[in-house]
């Protein structure tokens, strides 16, 4: 505290206030003196005194104030963390390891799944192309056939000339085809059975349209749809 001391010369009462810091404001402020002149005394000392105290009782209530509010609000945000990270513990998804556990394991899957997919689709359209424009597979059963008609023939077990050079021959290359179409129609439809690729759904449509219209030619072959088989005339070989 500062001190303060009273002149009291010919009637008139000065006094001077030599306190520093914070202990001078209030005082001033109390008395009305910013650095001019005015009347001090003994009693707006006292009250200046007064109003700092009271002033230092008001901020050191408020900071308990804070204080204790803080206290209140720590306790209750632990236990909501808390709360938080139990919820994570039993719910084992949430766990980052578990998460990259399972990243791990459907990559793979995903990879081989889309490989399987892209190859059978693949393979559908080459099966397709296969049925359309014939193999060599069918080519060579059909000589096969040919040349056991002519067996046939020279043995007399054939009548029919042209049915066993010409018409077994024929249907056994359809009936190749037919298998051919109808498998690349089943690897087809496998392939876009689930959501794939824009390319696999695109080769896979290609190789079920080949399969198909493989599948009609095949069935128009057999059954001699386009083309019947060609006949002797009856009366010709006694015209000549």
């Amino acid at each position: 505290m500062g001190t303060s001391s009273t002149n009291r010369t010919s009637g008139t009462s000065t006094t001077t206030d030599e306190r520093t810091g914070d202990e001078a404001a209030p005082v001033r402020a109390a008395t009305g003196d910013t650095g001019g002149k005015g009347d001090t005394g003994p009693e707006t000392a006292a009250a200046a005194a007064e109003t700092t105290a009271e002033s230092k009782e008001s901020a050191e209530a408020k900071e308990g104030a804070g204080a204790e509010a803080t206290g209140k609000t720590a306790p209750a945000a632990d236990k909501d963390a808390a709360a938080a990270d139990a919820a994570v513990a039993e719910d084992g998804s949430d766990d980052p390891e578990d998460l990259d556990d399972l990243d791990e394991d459907a990559v793979p899957e995903r990879a081989a799944t889309g490989v399987a997919a892209g190859a059978g689709a693949v393979v559908a359209a080459g099966l397709g192309l296969a049925s359309v424009t014939g193999t060599w597979l069918g080519t060579l059963l059909a000589e096969r056939q040919t040349l056991v008609g002519q067996i046939k023939l020279q043995s007399g077990k054939a009548t029919d000339q042209i049915a066993t050079v010409y018409g077994t021959p024929w249907h056994t290359t359809a009936l190749v085809n037919g298998v051919f179409a109808l498998l690349a129609v089943l690897v087809a439809a496998v392939a876009l059975t689930n959501p794939r690729a824009t390319w696999v759904r695109a080769v896979a449509w290609g190789g079920l349209a080949l399969g198909v219209l493989g599948l009609l030619i095949s069935v128009g072959m057999y059954f001699d749809l386009f083309a019947t088989l060609p006949s002797i005339p009856k009366g010709a070989g006694a015209g000549s």
